[in-house]
């Protein structure tokens, strides 16, 4: 069976790069092919390296708050490049404030995300998510 590859990374100017370290480690450990991209990283580096390496998925961190702004587009970028059904999940402190996360989450599922995840989700969850949604 081949790994799946799944592109990850710190989307926008948000250096936080613990979380993203161990996420990528823990898939990897888990039989995904990771391409962690690190921090601070822009949509079109997101979806150049989705498809330089035929990623099946694209996992955005973002723990500043601020990835709801820097999320915004990245399903119609991806669509025009070609990346029409690759799954999008995002994770993190994705929203300035406390917001009530089913809130956040519709509107992340609005952007065309097929999966949002609020602080503290475990790694776990998205390990068995991606299994899922890959096979």
């Amino acid at each position: 069976m081949n790994k799946k590859t799944i592109v990850t990374g710190v989307i926008g100017a948000d250096v936080h790069a613990v979380g993203n370290k161990i996420l990528a480690f823990a898939l990897g450990d888990a039989g995904f092919n990771v391409i962690n991209l690190g921090v601070m990283v822009s949509q079109e580096e997101f979806i150049a390296a989705a498809l330089e390496t035929n990623a099946d998925a694209i996992v955005v961190s973002s723990l500043y708050g601020h990835g709801e702004i820097d999320c915004n587009g990245l399903r119609d970028k991806c669509n025009e490049a070609g990346l029409k059904d690759i799954p999008l999940l995002a994770g993190g402190n994705l929203v300035v404030g406390k917001q009530d996360f089913a809130d956040v989450e519709k509107r992340f599922l609005a952007m065309g995300f097929t999966k949002a995840y609020p602080p503290g989700t475990t790694l776990e969850t998205t390990i068995s998510d991606l299994n899922e949604l890959l096979g």
